[in-house]
């Protein structure tokens, strides 16, 4: 048996392979089924089915593509009423694919169609369950996209989910391995984790929303509380999947269309088409056709495309870096923006080499911002979320969220100068573009946002982590909601027990772990040391002689820990290295070791 999660950064979205004895199943796939084909070829194996865990909003799947080009059925659970051929499962209706057994859990509330699909392994254990959008990694699927479809409140669907929580997921067994649909930044939740990978027991531990305690009053109150209006294109994918669309080789093939400037600029002015310029944000800034909108391939691309442009039919015409064109269409495919009508050949350098009207965005460095900030008075405007601007903002910024540009763009003064930034520059680029297509050109946009600004003397605010916040909300809420007054006296209490806890925790990332002491009079150079933490925690320090595979990775380099005598794993803390082990083993690796946290390991190997 052999599981990888197929993670996708730009979405924030897990597609998984499963293959046992010359069959293979995918659940969840992304729209262009190349990649998958080509792994089905490389292991020789023939896809049986292709399971789909609801109608997804946020992207289109690839269901009807690899359905056709393999044969294979496509498999929902129960309610999904397809337009297209598709096996409707029945709650409980298990699928055989080689010698381990997929199990439908029917878990309505996402959506009413919403199922889990469990994974027994080959000797009918209880491995692992694809939780969909149902559960995240510290979150669970948000209730309030499918009111229409299903015809109830966004309270009813949150109910709905509280009890398919309770009696189909939280009663599997603690160390089940837990796939969700997406992580952190995907607009289908509010508080995803950044791993992607976690077991059940961890989720009754550590996530809010299964907290074993939990009324369905608090659940429901709780799960629709601070979430964000869904973008707007959410609706019309949720469509696309449940009635079908035009084949991905059809929607390639007409956006690489490569178009003269002539043709370039006759075809903008006859369809109307909104110019996309997918090049840098730095790039963008120096030159770009007037009109053309900027959203970088190098960031979230597709979700922002999907939330300020909309239309999922709104004619489309490209200008990329040279050989990005094919992987813009694609990305634009992904949210189904299927009406590309072509890219401009030879990039903006063919439009500025013609001779042709460019336009500029005024640019500044944070340094030079914090000149002009000494004696200059004109507003300041954040576009990062709220939640980022709350955490740390520039003294007197006022933030007006980049997803809400259309909300707030004409509220602004055309004729009084203002500065615009976001966390990095990708963002208010996007921002920049949008003012200038709109007429605004009285603003100057800081280079580097607000991770340059922090670097110089600019007030700010003080720092509030974001996790403290969070808590203290709902601290302020749970009291409200009980009417509890906590005394002084207990909160000094437990202050203390914290603090002892606290101290046992920061003992036990230098503590040897149980596991490592059957190293002792093995060599070093014997053993495939794996850090499974992020590649920047990773470079900020690491044990001597380690090699950086992050947790979401993990399932896509298994012929990196292919002939290793043995594997010792390794994060922060113990956690993530668990998940590690977990997948490696259910992936047929019998060496491995949990070496919890780097500091440990490096400890120990300092003593070898």
């Amino acid at each position: 048996m052999k599981i990888e999660q197929i993670y996708t950064g730009c979405l924030a979205q897990g597609a998984y392979y499963i293959v046992s004895e010359g069959e293979a199943a995918i659940i969840d796939p992304l729209r262009e089924t190349q990649p998958y084909l080509d792994r089905l070829q490389k292991d020789n194996v023939v896809l049986k089915y292709i399971f789909e865990t609801h109608f997804h909003a946020d992207f289109v799947s690839g269901h009807l593509d690899l359905s056709r080009k393999t044969g294979a059925p496509i498999v929902y659970g129960p309610l999904a009423g397809c337009e297209f051929d598709c096996v409707n499962a029945v709650d409980g209706q298990i699928f055989e694919v080689g010698k381990v057994k997929i199990k439908v859990l029917h878990t309505p509330g996402h959506t009413m169609e919403s199922s889990c699909f469990l994974l027994l392994d080959e000797n009918g254990k209880e491995h692992a369950v694809f939780t969909g959008d149902t559960l995240f990694i510290g979150d669970v699927g948000r209730p309030d996209l499918a009111q229409k479809a299903a015809n109830m409140t966004k309270e009813q669907l949150a109910a709905t989910l509280y009890r398919s929580l309770r009696t189909k997921i939280m009663t599997l067994p603690d160390d089940v391995i837990v796939y969700p649909g997406h992580g952190a930044g995907s607009a289908c939740g509010k508080n995803m984790s950044k791993e992607t990978v976690s077991t059940i027991g961890q989720q009754k531990k550590f996530n809010y929303a299964l907290r074993a305690d939990m009324t369905e009053e608090e659940f429901v109150k709780e799960v629709l509380e601070g979430l964000p209006p869904a973008p707007a294109y959410f609706g019309m994918n949720a469509a696309i999947n449940k009635k079908g669309y035009t084949s991905f080789d059809v929607v390639l093939n007409q956006g690489m269309r490569a178009l003269t400037v002539e043709e370039f600029e006759e075809i903008a002015e006859r369809s109307g088409a909104l110019l996309l310029d997918t090049r840098s944000n730095s790039d963008f800034s120096k030159g770009f056709i007037p009109q053309s909108i900027n959203i970088g391939l190098n960031g979230e691309f597709a979700p922002w495309v999907g939330t300020l442009i909309g239309d999922v039919k709104q004619p489309i015409l490209l200008i990329t870096e040279i050989g990005k064109e094919e992987e813009s269409v694609t990305r634009l495919s992904r949210v189904g923006f299927d009406n590309v009508l072509g890219h401009l050949k030879g990039g903006f350098e063919a439009w500025k080499n013609a001779g042709k009207e460019i336009d500029t965005v005024r640019r500044i460095t944070a340094q030079e911002f914090a000149e002009r900030f000494k004696t200059d008075k004109s507003p300041i405007i954040d576009v990062r979320k709220e939640a980022e601007y709350t955490a740390e903002h520039v003294e007197g910024a006022e933030n007006k969220p980049l997803a809400f540009i259309n909300d707030w763009i004409n509220s602004i003064n055309p004729q009084q100068h203002f500065y615009l930034h976001c966390a990095g520059g990708y963002r208010s680029m996007i921002a920049a573009s949008i003012l200038q297509a709109r007429g605004y050109r009285n603003f100057s946009e800081i280079e580097g946002g607000f991770n340059a600004i922090s670097k110089t003397e600019v007030p700010r605010t003080n720092y509030v982590c974001p996790s403290t916040l969070k808590q203290k909300e709902y601290a302020a809420q749970n009291t409200t909601s009980k009417s509890k007054k906590i005394n002084s006296t207990f909160l000094y209490i437990l202050t203390i027990l914290i603090s002892i806890v606290m101290i046992g925790l920061i003992k036990n990332l230098f503590r040897k772990s149980d596991e490592l002491s059957t190293l002792q009079n093995v060599k070093k150079e014997d053993v495939f040391w794996v850090d499974v933490r992020t590649a920047s925690e990773h470079a900020a320090g690491h044990p001597k002689g380690s090699v950086n595979i992050p947790l979401d990775r993990i399932s896509s380099n298994l012929d990196k820990f292919e002939g290793k005598k043995y594997i010792v794993v390794f994060c922060a803390s113990g956690n993530r290295s668990g998940q590690a082990k977990s997948i490696l083993e259910s992936n047929g690796f019998t060496n491995v070791i949990n070496g919890g946290s780097w500091r440990n390991v490096e400890q120990f190997l300092s003593g070898k």
